[in-house]
């Protein structure tokens, strides 16, 4: 299995753009907007063997935002599982994850961090994810 990073993605035929994701106005996005965002970027990371976001396969556990102390910038803490906790591709899928977090503006810094409990089940994804998968 092999990772293509967003800026080589033009050797298999997709737009490459700058990923830095930027409020319209060049001012701190509001609390509900960079929420949104965080998610909006979240569904764009995949589990490599699943062709479904990680977001509606419900891997994504919890998601909370922090102040950074006296800098505008805000620290993106989430929690966050594998569908198999021996998958190979854990640690890539963590710093992808990460990467995407780190690409909004106003995060300064981002932390992901891999939990085994609960344990993911089917249950867990959405129902647009079952349908994707031929599961309903």
């Amino acid at each position: 299995m092999f990772r293509i990073e967003h800026a080589d993605g033009d050797a298999l035929g997709r737009e490459v753009s700058d990923e830095t994701v930027r409020s319209a106005t060049g001012a701190p996005m509001t609390e509900d907007e960079l929420e949104t965002e965080i998610w909006n970027q979240l569904k764009t990371c995949y589990d490599p063997e699943i062709p479904v976001n990680i977001v509606d396969l419900g891997l994504i556990y919890d998601c909370a935002v922090q102040p950074m102390g006296a800098t505008e910038g805000k620290r993106v803490d989430v929690k966050m599982t594998l569908t198999a906790p021996g998958c190979g591709m854990g640690p890539m899928l963590q710093q992808d994850v990460q990467n995407k977090l780190m690409c909004i503006e106003d995060v300064d810094e981002a932390n992901v961090e891999l939990v085994w409990e609960p344990q993911w089940n089917q249950g867990m994804m959405t129902e647009a994810a079952r349908l994707q998968l031929g599961l309903m």
